[in-house]
């Protein structure tokens, strides 16, 4: 058994001692999603800090707990806030969360974010279904010894992000009447926002919007076996022509307008994707 297997045991008989259920759906919660978290039926929400493994959120905006109840009547599990890798932690460190998932008999990851829209296409609080991303992490959290139990040593991402379940998404919104396209997702490493010519670059790689977060987890996730759908929430426009400095504040009401859309999108999805 490899170190990384043996942790992953161990975080997943913590919380299987605090709650018995079997999710179905594993979800990541970014910034602005509490309303979805609130609509979950808890059985029990746990501090990461009593999990063991799990690093501790250092963002404000994360409550940095796992909920565990149902949602619609499906169980799942849902982290209120995630790891970043500006924050300090290894890769291996900011997915361990999606490994304790799919050990938990997970199939099914359902991840968010917040973004910034480098399509000018895209407006604030618009929510942009993930259908590909571009990596530029500096580190990749599958690199070092690979555990066969945990997953092949060569993944194949040529559909990361599951085809049916956004055609499902797409579907669902349409119904909602909520604008929701689909684009492609790149990871930047943070802290800092981009410059202008940076975002430039980025337009002319083929990417919609820009985030610090999300596909490490997608590759874990992909690695895994898991089925995976992704959401970006445009909190801020990064137009290079017309670029402004991003006010913290502002990105919250933001976020917060474009989760109260994924709060009533996602639960309407996940009894269309449970099979």
């Amino acid at each position: 058994m490899s170190e990384l297997k043996s942790r992953i045991d161990q975080a997943t008989a913590k919380i299987s001692q605090l709650w018995q259920g079997e999710p179905a759906v594993g979800m990541i919660l970014g910034t602005g999603l509490g309303g979805l978290a609130e609509q979950i039926e808890q059985d029990i929400a746990i501090p990461y800090s009593d999990i063991p493994h799990f690093p501790t959120s250092t963002v404000k905006s994360h409550a940095g707990r796992l909920v565990c109840g149902r949602l619609r009547g499906i169980p799942v599990v849902a982290m209120e806030g995630r790891f970043h890798y500006y924050e300090g932690y290894s890769l291996e460190q900011v997915t361990f969360p999606v490994r304790v998932m799919k050990a938990m008999g997970v199939k099914t990851l359902l991840v968010t974010n917040a973004a910034g829209g480098i399509n000018p296409q895209l407006d604030l609080s618009d929510v942009l279904i993930i259908e590909d991303h571009i990596n530029l992490m500096p580190e990749n959290p599958l690199r070092g010894p690979n555990d066969e139990e945990l997953g092949p040593r060569f993944p194949d991402m040529s559909h990361p992000y599951d085809r049916q379940h956004m055609e499902v998404a797409r579907q669902v919104a349409l119904e909602l009447g909520i604008n929701c396209p689909k684009g492609v997702f790149v990871a930047v490493s943070g802290p800092n926002l981009e410059t202008r010519a940076e975002y430039r670059m980025l337009k002319l790689m083929g990417a919609d919007v820009v985030g610090m977060s999300t596909v490490p987890e997608v590759l874990v996730a992909v690695h895994a076996g898991l089925r995976v759908l992704g959401f970006s929430v445009v909190t801020d426009l990064c137009l290079p022509d017309a670029l402004e400095p991003v006010e913290l504040n502002k990105i919250l009401e933001v976020a917060a307008l474009g989760g109260a859309k994924l709060a009533r999108l996602i639960p309407e999805i996940l009894p269309r994707i449970i099979l």
